[in-house]
Formats: structure tokens, C-alpha cells, sequence
């Protein structure tokens, strides 16, 4: 038996907010939505030509506080092959929450709060 991963879930409060900024920071963009019948949820999958993971923003009409996200101690990483381009980007977009320099590793908030690891690809590959 193999399993494969396919996606991530993060729940957002404004979808359109957080497709600008996963395009912008991470050079993801739109693969295919659901939209429910009602009006009481829209799902969008985000992809790029690098790999076949997705990110699922899920938007929910009856849920429009911020989602509580405890310690955030979870997250998805990201490897770049410029990471001081990404780094300058990043830093720029004000969206650096976390910086490890020891291990030459840093992370970004996402609209909502949601923690993503970046790493240089030459670590990525040693892990």
C-alpha cells in the first residue's frame, strides 16, 4: 500500500486576500474551485508546475472571524532555488515571522496566520 500526498487545508477569512498573497509570496495560483450550490463555502486548489502538492484555501460564509490557530507550531515548507531573491520578497511583503539563520531557514505568516517554512532547495533535499 502507497500513499501519496496530495494537499494541504488552510481555512481563510478572505479568500480573495489570501489567493493575492499565495501568488505573490509563493508563485501559487488557482488549479480548480468548488463552489457549494448556497453560497456557504468555496474551495480553491493551489498549484505551480513544481510539484504535484496543492494547497486547499477553504472560505467559509458562516465563519467570518479569524480561525484560532494554537501555538502554530505547524506548517508547510517550501524550498526556493534563489532564496535571497525569496528572502528580499519576502521582506519587502513584510511577511517574515521567523528567522533561524543558524539553520538558513525562515518562515512567512499567510494572511491568516498559518506558518510556511522557507528553505533553500539544497537543504530540502537533506531532509
Amino acid at each position: 500500500m502507497r500513499f501519496k500526498l496530495i494537499h494541504e487545508n488552510h481555512n481563510v477569512v478572505d479568500l480573495d486576500r489570501s489567493l493575492a498573497f499565495y501568488d505573490q509570496a509563493l508563485g501559487l495560483r488557482e488549479v480548480r474551485r468548488k463552489t457549494a450550490a448556497d453560497g456557504s463555502f468555496i474551495i480553491v486548489y493551489l498549484a505551480n508546475d513544481q510539484s504535484d502538492f496543492e494547497i486547499e484555501l477553504t472560505w467559509l460564509k458562516d465563519h467570518p472571524e479569524p480561525y484560532s490557530l494554537g501555538d502554530e507550531e505547524f506548517h508547510i515548507a517550501l524550498s526556493v532555488d534563489d532564496f535571497e531573491e525569496a528572502h528580499a520578497l519576502h521582506e519587502k511583503m513584510g511577511c517574515i515571522c521567523f528567522e533561524n539563520p543558524e539553520m538558513g531557514i525562515y518562515f512567512i505568516n499567510d494572511p491568516d496566520g498559518y506558518w510556511i517554512e522557507i528553505l533553500p532547495v539544497r537543504q530540502a533535499g537533506n531532509r
